[in-house]
């Protein structure tokens, strides 16, 4: 390492205030930095060379390595701009000042900047060279100083390194035929020195595949380039249980002061417990990366079976082949506290996911009844893990249903697992996990991060069920308050809808109704709650029958709003919308009233649909409501519409782009009714809509009543 005068110049920066003495080692009392350990004159390292001047004017090969610059990168430029961060150039430019004016060598640990960006701690030896024609160069060995603490810690050399070393060490000639090797190589290979010496490497090496030494070996004899720290895995005879170790191995060419080559030399070190540390990290890493997936894929929506298959489908094939997701059945029904622990388990399949597993006889939604001995029933009894790492056919029998026994046992399924979905302290059913094409059986490490995912994703199972359910109650009760056939009217045909939003948040408040008056006439009625859930499937359900109750009365409908303006004012929900027409067929006509709802739509024999012109006005429950009645004449074969906005309104069209798509729907030649309404709800509704929606179409009978316009 060195510095360069001219390269630092008026521009050096002031040390900083920690000083690198600070990570220069320094012998007591010595103000100059400690000589080496020792362990650099012994190892195959990196080499730069600088010039008088600092720069750069031969590179090893494995100067890259801890550089991280290639020898056409640094070749030419100053070692300290290109190596030093700015704060250390006064102190590098002093000690190469040092080093090139009074020839003394400098070793010690030195923060340098690598090409990344990023400062690493390396170890350097620092000599001056002369060249033949006078000219002086510093030559710097360097090495990794973290690598070297970690091998000068781990091998304790000593200077009876080659005879005590706890490294395996050995020398071949060219003919790769052993000189000599030391006592660890000895134990390593299972033999002493005589059954080294003399005999070539292949045979030596009979306990495992010798080839990727032997060709290590020539190669470093043919180029004379060191092979460091190359990683090999094998077997040793003195590892009595026969296990594979890991091992780090160099190999460097020997040469005489002639630089005739000798042979090579092999060093051997045991990284065994490295290897399965980084292996084991490795794999902690991997199952962490795991849980994190199934955290961000599983409770993605609050559908219960989707979210099952999120669970299943996040298992394999990372931790299995198979994956099923059983819920107990009384979970299922709400009825989850009739299940007793120590009884026999009704479970319902809601998702399974194979890896090279043939498609199971069963499919998702099976009902099975599992007895206590049985692997799910174990797991969800004792709320633990239940494990079977090694099974034969006939043990499939009590891990998996009769009918699915015989293909998992095809599949070569040897390990079982299953784990309980536990949430909020109640078991709701279990996890069970097979494996058959992975040969690996299943441990308590797999059992922890089965549980783990299993956890995880219960809680978003018991959400999705809780919604599940609550929407269901809210649904059931909005279509109870409803009626659930329109009455036969003289002179009117009429059809209904109701089609609920997607999610909770939308269900409740959409109501329509068919009222029977005196004289013949029919009251069409059609209304949304603002408002979603339960609260205002409720209020509807009492708006509704305060309609029925007011046109008893036989009200004009301006009038009739008028009234339920203040019903609503005193209810949970206080804000409505609301459509009432009475249709009259011995007058041919009908009279509507609207208070903040959308217009109803004609459907003119004959004709064109066109948006009637009814006052909107303002929602119930806003007080001081003045609808106004408009009378509208209707005959054979004329059509009314009324709706609630969730047919037309949508987050991502224009409410008159969705009302002209509307009158577009319902031109042409008359469809039946019920036909109509299932061809707009088709045609304007999508799956994931947000806001229920409720349709009541009406059409008048031919032959009665003649067929006018408006008036």
């Amino acid at each position: 390492m060195g510095g360069e005068r001219a390269g630092t110049g008026g521009d050096r920066e002031e040390a900083s205030a920690v000083r690198p003495g600070e990570v220069l080692r320094r012998s007591a009392g010595h103000a100059d930095p400690a000589p080496s350990g020792g362990l650099l004159d012994l190892l195959s390292v990196s080499a730069v060379v600088l010039d008088a001047r600092g720069r750069v004017v031969f590179w090893s090969p494995q100067a890259q390595q801890i550089f991280g610059y290639s020898a056409h990168e640094a070749l030419g430029r100053y070692a300290a701009r290109l190596m030093v961060d700015e704060r250390h150039w006064e102190l590098v430019t002093e000690l190469f000042a040092r080093v090139m004016a009074e020839g003394t060598g400098w070793a010690g640990a030195f923060p340098i900047r690598h090409k990344d960006g990023s400062t690493r701690l390396v170890e350097f030896r620092n000599v001056r060279l002369e060249g033949e024609d006078g000219d002086f160069y510093a030559l710097g060995i360097a090495a990794d100083h973290a690598a070297l603490k970690r091998a000068e810690r781990d091998l304790a050399l000593t200077s009876h390194l080659f005879a005590q070393s706890p490294v395996g060490l050995g020398i071949v000639d060219t003919d790769l035929r052993y000189l000599v090797v030391n006592p660890a190589l000895e134990r390593i290979n299972g033999r002493p020195a005589h059954r080294h010496v003399g005999r070539p490497v292949h045979e030596v090496l009979d306990f495992m595949d010798p080839a990727p030494v032997e060709g290590a070996l020539r190669l470093v004899l043919d180029s004379g380039e060191p092979l460091l720290d190359q990683f090999a895995v094998a077997p040793t005879p003195a590892d009595p249980g026969g296990r594979d170790h890991a091992w780090s191995v160099s190999y460097f060419r020997l040469e005489d002061s002639a630089g005739q080559v000798l042979g090579a030399a092999v060093e051997l070190v045991d990284v065994t417990e490295q290897h399965r540390a980084s292996a084991e990290a490795a794999e902690a890493r991997r199952r962490l990366a795991m849980i994190a997936d199934a955290s961000a894929r599983v409770g993605t929506t609050l559908d219960l079976e989707t979210t099952a298959d999120e669970l299943a489908g996040s298992c394999v094939p990372e931790l299995a082949d198979l994956a099923v997701v059983d819920v107990l059945d009384a979970v299922l029904r709400g009825s989850d506290r009739n299940w007793t622990p120590s009884g026999p388990a009704a479970v319902r399949t809601l998702a399974l996911a194979a890896h090279a597993v043939p498609a199971l006889s069963f499919p998702a939604g099976h009902l099975a009844r599992y007895d206590p001995e049985h692997l799910v029933t174990q797991c969800m009894t004792t709320g633990r893990p239940v494990l079977a790492p090694h099974l034969t056919g006939e043990d499939l029998a009590r891990v998996a249903p009769a009918r699915a026994a015989a293909v998992l046992a095809r599949a070569g399924t040897h390990s079982c697992l299953a784990v309980p979905l536990t949430s909020r302290g109640r078991v709701l059913g279990a996890l069970g996990l097979a494996r058959g094409r992975n040969p690996v059986p299943f441990d308590d490490d797999d059992a922890v991060l089965a549980l783990e995912l299993a956890s995880r994703a219960a809680v978003s199972i018991d959400h999705a069920r809780y919604y599940q359910n609550q929407r269901q109650a809210a649904e059931d009760l909005q279509r109870s308050l409803l009626p659930q056939k329109p009455p036969h009217r003289p002179g009117v045909d009429t059809a209904c809808r109701y089609q609920p939003a997607s999610s909770i948040c939308g269900i409740g408040g959409d109501w329509y109704d068919v009222i029977p008056l005196p004289h013949d006439r029919t009251a069409l009625v059609i209304g949304d709650v603002m408002g979603s859930g339960t609260g205002a499937a409720t209020t509807m359900g009492q708006l509704r029958m305060a309609t029925r109750t007011l046109a008893a009365l036989e009200m004009d409908p301006a009038e009739l709003l008028h009234h339920l303006d203040r019903i609503t004012g005193d209810l949970e929900q206080q804000f409505a919308t609301c459509t009432y027409a009475v249709y009259d067929p011995h007058r041919a006509c009908c009279r509507i009233a609207a208070a903040g709802h959308l217009p109803p739509v004609l459907l003119p024999a004959g004709g064109a649909p066109e948006l009637l012109d009814v006052p909107t006005g303002v929602p119930l429950g806003v007080g001081h409501v003045r609808s106004r009645t408009v009378r509208v004449r209707v005959g054979p074969g004329d059509g009314l519409l009324l709706y609630t906005d969730g047919l037309v309104e949508t987050r991502s069209h224009p409410l008159d782009a969705q009302l002209d798509l509307l009158l577009r729907l319902l031109a042409g030649p008359p469809r039946p009714l019920e036909e109509t309404c299932d061809h707009l709800l088709h045609a304007l509704r999508h799956p994931d809509e947000p806001d229920d929606v409720a349709l009541l179409m009406a059409r008048v009978r031919s032959g009665r009543g003649d067929r006018g316009r408006r008036s």
